[in-house]
């Protein structure tokens, strides 16, 4: 089962986080030959996508997901839902899943 995790991102920011894969008796999970993808959509149903970007410390089970300013700048305000999946060969698991609120920005180039 997958954590929850509600995250907020500023609009127009870079966007950082690191969340840590856990293995059924909560301990740090080895992601030694997992690929990790993330992805946040207006609903569970938009066909439309904005990627995180992955990158995984597989000793310990911490992932770093990533948006730049642009990709941040490009999302409309409001509520997305998101999640972040590793998967090695016939094994996927779901790490962390959630809600994610852009905040609006104000200062704009």
């Amino acid at each position: 089962m997958a954590t929850q995790n509600n995250i907020v991102i500023d609009q127009g920011t870079t966007f950082s986080v690191n969340v840590t894969a856990k293995d059924s008796s909560g301990s740090a999970k080895d992601l030694t030959g997992y690929t990790t993808t993330a992805q946040l959509r207006k609903s569970y149903y938009s066909s439309t996508s904005t990627s995180f970007t992955t990158a995984q410390v597989d000793a310990t089970g911490v992932i770093t997901l990533s948006l730049t300013a642009t990709q941040t700048g490009d999302l409309k305000a409001g509520r997305y839902v998101y999640d972040v999946e590793s998967a090695s060969g016939s094994e996927t698991i779901r790490v962390v899943e959630g809600i994610v609120t852009v905040t609006p920005q104000v200062t704009k180039a």
